[in-house]
């Protein structure tokens, strides 16, 4: 049950970051905050640098919380 807890806050906060980095991402208008990433294949569209930032936290955050449930101890009833 504490698992099951700990993710659902963990995805619902991450879903709430992203929201928030995108409704922030719209305001940038400066062209030289923009970055555009190479992923070998092919090139990514041009962002801010600060979504890119923000991207890597929440998948952070996500990666942290999922790991922290998968890793805790079982409980015994």
């Amino acid at each position: 049950m504490i698992r099951l807890r700990l993710l659902t806050k963990t995805l619902t906060s991450s879903i709430l970051l992203v929201i928030i980095l995108c409704l922030g991402a719209q305001n940038n208008q400066k062209p030289r905050d923009f970055l555009v990433l190479n992923l070998g294949i092919d090139k990514s569209v041009s962002l801010p640098s600060g979504y890119w930032l923000g991207g890597s936290i929440v998948l952070g955050l996500i990666s942290g919380g999922f790991a922290a449930a998968l890793l805790m101890p079982i409980e015994k009833d």
